[in-house]
């Protein structure tokens, strides 16, 4: 059995407050974007010793494998239902430390993926409860569909919000950002002078080009004077015509939404390049 984890782009990102727990609470607008990895599953063979396998292919996939969440949401269902054991074929697709949730949609998949393949009736309440257990927006990804986030992400409320006949255009530079860089420099907007709550869902109800001066993702400001390239590839977007351009989540990765298809497959050198059409 098959599955295809899509990744998504932040429309707007605010970081409202720093938790007690050291988490930051935070409101967005996850949008699923056509770019996916491809996630298999099979019963390992009788004789197999460990209870998982798992064999990636496509992109490089960094970190030990204890460490990646499909393994995570194996283990953490195991608790509750009797698995098989089993083998996972990743072809990756989606860059990592990129700002698309690519590893957590792949988490996300698994939970959804093992639940069908063992046939475990699981309720799709608990699948969730399981994804938010892995990653603060892994359960998004098993809403696949437009979401307003708050707490750490994993609040979800689904939006009747198309971009559906807008192109959608990603560059991601050959940069890494972490997450602990991307809150390093984070000034939490509870912090600010005169904070006034801003409605992301009231903003995106209005023309998207009118979003440049509305539509904000906190990160930008800290990490575009430590990374220009980032602030580069954002101004080049608006200079082919995007109607709105931003940075997806903690970066790398920027997007450009444009009314057609722009064809800057030759534009950004070095970079990966991904142009859909969204339905």
């Amino acid at each position: 059995m098959i599955v295809f984890p899509h990744c998504k782009i932040n429309l707007g990102l605010h970081i409202i407050e720093k938790r007690p727990d050291g988490f930051h609470n935070l409101e967005t607008v996850f949008y699923p974007i056509p770019l996916c990895d491809a996630l298999e599953v099979i019963e390992s063979p009788l004789a197999q010793t460990e209870p998982l396998q798992i064999q990636l292919e496509g992109l490089a996939v960094k970190g030990e494998i204890e460490s990646n969440l499909i393994y995570k949401a194996y283990h953490l269902i195991a608790k509750d239902y009797p698995l098989k054991s089993a083998k996972f074929c990743l072809l990756k697709n989606i860059p990592m430390g990129a700002g698309l949730g690519g590893g957590s949609s792949d988490g996300a998949f698994a939970i959804s993926l093992l639940n069908q393949y063992f046939k475990l009736h699981i309720p799709f309440e608990k699948q969730v409860e399981y994804a938010a257990q892995l990653g603060s927006d892994c359960a998004y990804f098993l809403y696949k569909e437009p979401c307003l986030a708050s707490g750490r992400g994993e609040i979800l409320s689904p939006l009747k919000f198309s971009l559906k006949g807008y192109w959608i255009v990603l560059v991601k530079p050959p940069i890494h950002i972490s997450t602990a860089e991307a809150f390093a420099q984070i000034k939490p907007r509870k912090t600010w002078q005169n904070y006034t709550p801003v409605s992301l869902s009231s903003i995106l109800l209005e023309p998207i080009h009118t979003w440049k001066n509305n539509l904000v993702n906190d990160f930008e400001n800290s990490l575009f004077p430590a990374h220009p390239t980032l602030e580069n590839i954002k101004s080049k977007l608006y200079e082919k015509g995007a109607e709105y351009a931003a940075m997806s989540g903690s970066g790398s990765t920027l997007f450009g939404i444009f009314k057609d298809d722009p064809k800057l497959e030759n534009t950004f050198e070095n970079c990966f390049y991904f142009a859909s059409k969204l339905d």
